[in-house]
């Protein structure tokens, strides 16, 4: 049912708003360009996302920054990849006030290197990089995600030499 209403980044883009987890957490995905390769999203500067302290909540921060790229990588390999986080890790630079965002994009290197690493069917763990930054510019934060990527089993070279 899913993929259904997701054929199309423009369509992936609509559902991935009104999911939940992000939706109520005032994340809105901007912009997912047609190839998956570049994302836009941005943090609302809702009372319910603020801390005691009026900035912005880090585990919204954080929360912003989950989806990004296992969401590009799905789109860009899902049909005969499993994409997932595996793990992550943010530094808190300065308080977000209002509006935060965050722009991720992956190289026709990246994904040139995580089909080399993955191609025998091996799990590949790159890792991606995503700054978040506020209305002026300035550096909020800084997360580390690491995507689990693997070839599904019926494209590993041992399952494909078998058939």
């Amino acid at each position: 049912m899913f993929r259904k209403l997701c054929r199309n980044a423009a369509s992936l883009r609509t559902v991935i708003n009104f999911w939940p987890p992000l939706f109520f957490s005032g994340i809105q995905i901007m912009e997912l360009s047609d190839d998956y390769r570049y994302m836009k999203a941005r943090l609302r500067n809702w009372p319910l996302t603020r801390n005691l302290h009026g900035a912005q909540f880090g585990g919204s921060l954080f929360a912003m920054t989950d989806a990004a790229y296992s969401l590009m990588l799905n789109g860009l390999m899902s049909k005969r990849y499993y994409v997932w986080d595996k793990s992550s890790h943010i530094d808190f630079i300065k308080p977000g006030r209002g509006e935060v965002y965050i722009e991720c994009t992956i190289s026709s290197e990246q994904l040139a290197e995580i089909e080399e690493k993955t191609r025998n069917g091996d799990k590949y763990f790159p890792e991606f990089e995503v700054r978040i930054y506020d209305q002026a510019g300035e550096t909020v934060a800084i997360a580390k995600r690491v995507i689990y990527v693997r070839l599904k089993p019926s494209f590993r070279p041992q399952n494909l030499t078998q058939k």
